[in-house]
């Protein structure tokens, strides 16, 4: 499995994503696409930041006009062919007319969604900060900043990993100033992204913004939060430069591309749980059926002894965050209970999983089984389970014990 990993200590923006991964081995003829639509180009230079060699990549106008300046401060220095900045500020875009735009590029399919996604996430982001249905975009609705997010789109496309995953995003301290003033770091808008993103988040190093809206909305598009960096075997490493002097720390985001060595996935998971003592056999019997119908990932009915010594049931559920308050509720109205308690956002250590088909041989009758099949991110085999109701469908047929047939469906699962 191809693993895509950013270490996120200087934390990330646009350019920084766009350069760390041309220095990783994306191709950067694959902008090509964006510098025609929108008459602009990516000066692509190698330049050193804290004893470090990175790269960095500036969007310029075409023509060199040199119009506009900064935008998505401070790692976002967009210069056009002459050096001067380009604007960010402007024009005040919806996020209707930056899909316009993404959609008049004609970008693969898969590239497109994923630009899509990452406005759509901004435009919620910017909904939620000012209180309203409709926002103009400041600085990333420029025409630098959609070029960093769908240049990064299309450095993804061609690199092409398995998974993206990125360890926590430093914010940087201080004030940042933006179209609406002067606001505290994290931005309100990078707040808004963290809360949605699968990733954490942690102050400082440095005074300054370090996280900036269009990085945070890209990552927490594409990646994956992880504690540390995966076990792989390192094949490229890329920097991507910022334009902060950050002293004796290089201003630079780091990304490292290899394959997986065997390790399990971290999966973001809610725990829903609520005491029952009134329920009847007939409603706990279906209770896991119709949650994992409605979307949990797990369910566990324990028996418990209540106050006052009354027998009763603990139903634990585990959830993805985003299906908690559907699950519940119809936890509540299948059990009646009035109460449900909700553990916060955690995470499992979790295998990949899939469901092969093999054919075993029984009393020379060959017949077809699933076969649940587990692995690590390296594809590493963990665990092979036979499908029970495949496995009782055919112990039926033929008279055999269902765990021997179980055991022919596993073996010839290992032999496959």
């Amino acid at each position: 499995m191809q693993i895509l990993a950013v270490d996120g200590r200087a934390g990330a923006s646009g350019d920084m994503l766009l350069g760390a991964l041309i220095d990783a081995g994306a191709d950067p003829d694959a902008l090509a696409v964006v510098e025609d639509s929108l008459g602009v180009t990516y000066a692509i230079s190698e330049t050193t930041t804290g004893g470090i060699a990175a790269t960095d990549v500036t969007v310029c106008r075409a023509d060199g006009d040199g119009e506009g300046d900064e935008t998505d401060a401070p790692n976002d220095d967009e210069t056009d062919a002459a050096g001067t900045p380009i604007e960010g500020q402007g024009p005040h875009r919806t996020l209707d007319d930056v899909l316009a735009i993404v959609e008049a590029m004609d970008l693969p399919a898969g590239v497109a969604a994923r630009a899509t996604a990452i406005f759509e996430r901004l435009d919620r982001a910017e909904r939620a900060v000012h209180g309203s249905e409709s926002v103009h975009f400041h600085e990333v609705g420029a025409d630098d900043a959609i070029a960093d997010v769908v240049g990064v789109a299309l450095l993804l496309d061609d690199l092409a990993p398995d998974r993206i995953v990125t360890t926590p995003l430093a914010l940087g301290d201080g004030t940042v100033e933006m179209a609406h003033g002067t606001h505290a770091v994290p931005a309100p808008a990078v707040a808004e992204l963290a809360s949605e993103a699968d990733f954490a988040v942690r102050g400082g190093p440095v005074e300054g913004e370090l996280l900036t809206p269009t990085g945070a909305a890209i990552l927490a598009e594409v990646a994956e939060g992880v504690d540390r960096l995966p076990t792989l075997s390192v094949e490229a490493v890329g920097h991507g430069a910022g334009d902060r002097d950050l002293g004796d720390r290089p201003n630079a985001l780091r990304v490292l591309r290899g394959t997986a060595t065997g390790g399990l996935r971290k999966q973001s998971i809610t725990v829903l749980e609520t005491n029952l003592d009134d329920a009847t056999p007939e409603v706990l019997g279906s209770l896991q059926e119709t949650l994992i119908d409605e979307g949990a990932r797990d369910v566990t009915i324990v028996p418990v002894t209540m106050k006052k010594s009354r027998p009763g049931h603990l139903v634990k559920v585990v959830v993805a965050p985003e299906d908690a308050d559907r699950v519940a509720r119809r936890l509540a109205a299948e059990t009646g209970t009035l109460g449900i308690r909700e553990h916060g956002v955690g995470h499992r250590w979790v295998a990949d999983r899939e469901t092969r088909s093999v054919e075993i041989t029984v009393d020379g009758e060959e017949y077809a089984i699933g076969v649940k099949v587990a692995s690590d991110d390296a594809g590493g085999p963990i665990d092979a389970s036979a499908e029970y109701d495949d496995a009782l469908r055919i112990a039926r047929e033929t008279g055999r014990p269902v765990r021997a047939v179980m055991a022919l469906a596993e073996r010839a699962c290992d032999r496959s």
